[in-house]
């Protein structure tokens, strides 16, 4: 494991499940913003396995203060993972990764 805190856990985004009804988790940390999404973002909660399994999941950061659809595409970075129970914490610990490896970013917007 890297050498910084966790400051995002698994406890304060929505569980795997949850995901497959095709919504956004959209969250903050001291300047940084981020969204977590299956992609394709729609419902796939009353398919088969096969179709909720045929996705990933998408970790997107971009600077405060401006929303996920207000801010300019250049300012994002996204990040993709497998969706599986793994590939929700691979992307949680990308969440904490930008934020230590980027935080000089974040703090300008504070």
């Amino acid at each position: 494991m890297d050498n910084y805190e966790e400051v995002i856990t698994g406890q304060q985004l929505y569980k795997y499940t949850h995901y497959l009804y095709g919504e956004a988790f959209y969250g903050s940390y001291k300047g940084m913003r981020y969204r977590i999404a299956r992609e394709p973002l729609e419902n796939v909660f009353f398919k088969d396995k096969e179709a909720q399994e045929d996705g990933q999941f998408m970790v997107t950061v971009w600077p405060e203060p401006n929303s996920y659809t207000t801010t300019a595409d250049e300012l994002k970075k996204s990040f993709y993972f497998p969706f599986t129970e793994q590939g929700r914490e691979d992307a949680i610990h990308c969440l904490n990764e930008q934020y230590w490896s980027r935080k000089s970013d974040w703090d300008r917007h504070l």
